[in-house]
């Protein structure tokens, strides 16, 4: 299976959100999963929270002893990343944890800035 039709798969179950959509989820938690440095370079969503890729599940398991609190399985996730692409695997991911609401920002972070809406400068401690 190529890169882009994985991709395609782990879409079909998403209904994902632009970002103009993100203002109105007042409620939805924003999972920034981008590396550290481009969070530095570019800043963040105000008010998401980074986690870092590899613990993503963990961190983010409803059920699970290593959680971060402030969530459970109704919370509407929105992961996002830089572009839009690695965000729809890490939601469909989430999904498949036990987060039917897990989905992603189409477009990602620069897609989310280019449609001029505000960003937090700097970068945030990840979750680890």
């Amino acid at each position: 299976m190529s890169a882009e039709a994985f991709l395609e798969q782990a879409r079909r179950d998403l209904r994902r959100v632009t970002p103009e959509e993100l203002a109105g989820l007042p409620d939805a938690l924003v999972v920034d999963i981008r590396p550290h440095h481009d969070r530095l370079a570019e800043g963040e969503v105000p008010g998401s929270v980074p986690v870092e890729r590899i613990v993503l599940e963990w961190r983010l398991d409803p059920h699970g002893e290593h959680r971060i609190p402030g969530f459970d399985v109704d919370t509407t996730v929105v992961v996002l990343c830089n572009e839009g692409y690695a965000s729809s695997l890490a939601a469909r991911d989430l999904q498949r944890v036990g987060l039917p609401n897990a989905t992603d920002l189409v477009g990602g972070f620069r897609g989310y800035a280019a449609a001029g809406l505000p960003v937090r400068a700097g970068a945030t401690p990840a979750v680890t």
